[in-house]
């Protein structure tokens, strides 16, 4: 699964790296995204405008009654998007790329966990392949939007520290999965592959990453293992 991730970059990266026609939401570098947070995304508007705008990573189903059950929806297995009735509609209509530099997972030693920082060695910004939602309460009130991020297996980088890793797409496939015209399920699904083993790293970070409540630049340089 993806459960943290970084978005360290200076804003200026991320709107050259994106090319938004609108943002809609403060941006500021972050060192530990966590479920249930505010988080950036890039999707298309009614116009089919590129927008980077605000969702809360944890995705509500349009026909949930209770917004709790985007806890359980931060993450989407690949193989089986387009099958699940919580993200199938999304799959094919509501698209999105979560703005990130890097993520964090874990991996298991014994009875402990060592934390992982794991992103691009030129450490430049990432488009995550995820899904989007629009809940409305049936009370009233505002709408909420929310998102998750699309996970599969793991790459040989990231393999000895965890089995999945979140789908990071190619620059080059940013406009086709974020197209509303592009509704075909078999090409969809075929972007949704582990990235390239070439250009990623992955090095161990200090267990401060563990609580979310930590969020700075420290957390993600590697750890001294001297």
């Amino acid at each position: 699964m993806c459960g943290r991730y970084t978005v360290g970059c200076e804003p200026s990266a991320l709107i050259e790296h994106f090319e938004p026609d609108e943002v809609l939401l403060a941006l500021r570098p972050r060192y530990n995204v966590a479920p249930s947070q505010s988080v950036a995304i890039l999707r298309c508007d009614e116009q089919a405008r590129k927008v980077l705008a605000p969702a809360r990573w944890g995705l509500i189903p349009s026909w949930a009654k209770d917004p709790a059950i985007g806890n359980r929806m931060i993450n989407a297995r690949a193989e089986t998007v387009a099958d699940k009735p919580a993200f199938r509609t999304a799959l094919r209509r509501r698209r999105c790329l979560v703005a990130a530099d890097g993520f964090y997972e874990w991996r298991k030693l014994g009875a402990a966990k060592q934390p992982y920082w794991i992103g691009l060695a030129t450490r430049t910004p990432m488009g995550f392949a995820g899904l989007w939602e629009r809940w409305q309460p049936s009370h009233g009130g505002d709408a909420l939007e929310s998102c998750t991020i699309i996970t599969t297996a793991a790459n040989e980088v990231v393999a000895p520290i965890h089995e999945r890793m979140p789908v990071v797409l190619r620059p080059s496939d940013y406009a086709r999965w974020l197209n509303p015209a592009t509704a075909d399920v078999a090409e969809l699904t075929g972007l949704l592959m582990p990235y390239p083993d070439a250009g990623m790293i992955a090095y161990p970070v200090s267990t401060a990453v563990n609580s979310p409540r930590n969020d700075d630049p420290s957390l993600r340089e590697p750890l001294d293992q001297g």
